[in-house]
């Protein structure tokens, strides 16, 4: 069980990405007004002591004078299970059937508690860093014990719950039977998913998969044409969910094939997404790893088509996927990361970057709009930054994370930086004294001790 964080009321000096300053007021869950700064008298808390009021340092008041307030990440595909194994297992470096080959052997000797710690250092580091919404997919195992994952999964998500949500998917391979999938859907996974593009015949893979959804109402979430050859599955996953109702919700993760199309190709199998409404979720970190092993010259970058996808208007959300696991050996568990690796190597614009970790993600998990808009989500990370370039180029980790309008976390990084000796400094060079001060805000209540 958690205990619940302090409720916010009061953003006080904050900047927003195009420069303004504002003062932010929310109402529970909810962003109630958005005014330039010091245009009203933001008040203090009816609650807050006499000193918290004569300092300015309310209960429910932050100072975000130098930071810059954004909308939080949500990231649209985790492996939580899969987080934090790289250094246990120790796998070869290699592409995706060498990390599924490592995973598989690792797999059949972990217990619940186990994935469940990794599962949940994973959940905390990226919120820490400002994430608060996560989809996760979670493996049903091979095995006398297939629910391991699913069950270590529904535990962290009901330990996390208040500070974090956590939404499951139940990542079933082309050997997975289907009571199996049954059972963690009636064990509380709320999506159904996949890899078609593993099995020897893909497109009756997914047919199978998308079967068990339309009978159980539930939406799903399908790793999609996840290498850089072969059939191209969207046109089947368009063609079934054409006329599914806007209540069981379609993504389609990696699509690295659509990279490859050439532009008439590409184009016909966007239209038919865009008729059927399917949300897509890119991971550049992953995919830049794992594709392209065989091609030492000329290598591919192993992204989907996310120029083409924005263009046409079709949803894009940005995630991480692995973390330090067989699939991906690095990652920083930061929206941010993910933001800038989109701007580098799939050549978005800064404000499309941050657009696919935050609103764009959160559209791909039909989430309701948050950020800094009057009725929306109380969603926020504010970062120590003056520009939305600042805060992608550099990541400070000088942040405030607000889930539900509620302080969920805090970061403040202090730094000493020696200066010169006299003897090799310039004659009459003034001597500099750099002070880097978080402002005061009131810290969460005690949740989660991590060190």
């Amino acid at each position: 069980m958690t205990t619940l964080p302090r409720p916010l009321r009061h953003l006080r000096n904050a900047r927003l990405a195009d420069g303004s300053i504002v003062d932010v007021e929310l109402s529970g869950s909810l962003v109630r007004s958005v005014r330039p700064a010091g245009s009203t008298d933001a008040g203090t808390s009816a609650t807050a002591t006499t000193a918290d009021a004569a300092s300015g340092a309310a209960a429910d008041t932050l100072d975000l004078d130098g930071f810059l307030l954004l909308t939080a990440p949500a990231e649209p595909h985790a492996h939580l299970d899969k987080a934090l194994s790289w250094d246990l297992i120790d796998p070869p470096m290699g592409d995706l059937g060498l990390a599924i080959d490592s995973w598989k052997r690792y797999s059949a000797v972990m217990t619940v508690d186990s994935i469940a710690d990794r599962a949940r250092s994973q959940a905390l580091a990226m919120l820490q860093n400002g994430t608060t919404a996560i989809r996760c997919h979670v493996d049903i195992l091979q095995g006398d014990q297939p629910m391991r994952g699913v069950q270590a999964l529904l535990r962290v998500r009901d330990e996390l719950r208040g500070i974090v949500d956590i939404e499951l998917t139940a990542l079933a391979g082309p050997t997975v039977p289907d009571a199996h999938i049954h059972e963690a859907l009636d064990l509380g996974v709320e999506l159904v998913g996949g890899a078609p593009h593993l099995a020897d015949d893909p497109d009756a893979d997914l047919r199978r998969l998308l079967a068990i959804a339309e009978r159980r109402s539930r939406g799903v979430d399908m790793h999609t044409d996840e290498s850089l050859h072969g059939a191209v599955t969207m046109h089947t996953l368009a063609e079934v969910v054409r006329d599914w109702p806007a209540s069981r919700p379609v993504t389609a993760g990696h699509c690295v094939r659509l990279g490859t199309l050439e532009p008439v190709e590409l184009d016909a199998v966007i239209r038919e997404m865009v008729l059927s409404n399917i949300g897509v979720v890119t991971l550049p970190i992953t995919n830049l790893y794992l594709q392209g092993w065989e091609h030492p010259v000329s290598t591919p970058r192993g992204l989907t088509a996310v120029r083409a996808l924005l263009d046409a208007g079709v949803r894009l959300g940005a995630g991480a996927d692995n973390v330090r696991d067989p699939f991906n050996p690095v990652g920083r568990s930061d929206a941010l990361e993910t933001a800038s690796l989109l701007v580098t190597a799939g050549h978005l614009t800064l404000d499309e970057a941050y657009a696919a970790v935050s609103d764009g993600a959160r559209s791909v998990m039909s989430l309701p709009a948050a950020g800094v808009a009057v009725g929306a989500k109380a969603e926020l990370l504010a970062v120590r930054g003056g520009s939305l370039s600042d805060v992608i180029a550099n990541a400070p980790a000088d942040r405030y994370v607000v889930h539900e309008g509620r302080l969920v976390a805090q970061s403040e990084v202090r730094r000493q930086i020696a200066l010169p000796a006299a003897s090799s400094m310039s004659e009459g060079a003034p001597t500099v004294s750099i002070t880097q001060q978080t402002p005061s805000a009131p810290a969460p209540d005690p949740i989660l001790e991590t060190r």
